[in-house]
């Protein structure tokens, strides 16, 4: 089963490919690798899941963060290669929290996003490298930010 085929069976709702919120691209492929840039979590009515988790949100709010940004990246991924059946592996990502100095359970939150991919493209290809970081602020409010590199076919 591709990709594309478990999105459908899970039953999935991408939201809109994000565009650039600055000077930079959303994706680039170089060779068999694409590189994602940074994604919140964009939901399907274009709107942001915000807060820091440990004072205004919860780790279950951060753990639904990091599974919509996952889902934000899959529709950049999409977008960009036309269907998500030409991605070979996930290769490495870093998940970043909006989160208090005391929070100590980024990769928690950040399985949210990992589950996810490896729902998408399976046990193997979908479990990659990962960093998992905590931050004194992200863009705008949000969340989690998480930004990623897939190995990818034609």
């Amino acid at each position: 089963m591709g990709a594309e085929e478990r999105l459908a069976a899970l039953k999935l709702e991408l939201p809109p490919a994000p565009k650039p919120m600055a000077l930079y691209v959303t994706a680039l492929r170089m060779g068999d690798l694409v590189y994602v840039s940074g994604h919140g979590p964009l939901k399907p009515d274009g709107s942001l899941i915000k807060g820091k988790v440990g004072a205004d949100a919860d780790v279950e709010l951060g753990i639904a963060a990091a599974r919509q940004t996952g889902l934000a990246i899959l529709a950049t991924l999409r977008d960009h290669l036309g269907s998500l059946d030409k991605v070979v592996r996930l290769v490495k990502s870093l998940g970043m929290v909006n989160c208090t100095p005391e929070f100590g359970d980024q990769p928690k939150v950040i399985n949210g996003y990992s589950e996810l991919m490896k729902d998408v493209f399976g046990a193997e290809a979908g479990v990659g490298v990962r960093s998992a970081v905590g931050m004194g602020s992200l863009p705008g409010g949000i969340a989690v930010e998480i930004e990623a590199v897939f190995q990818v076919k034609d």
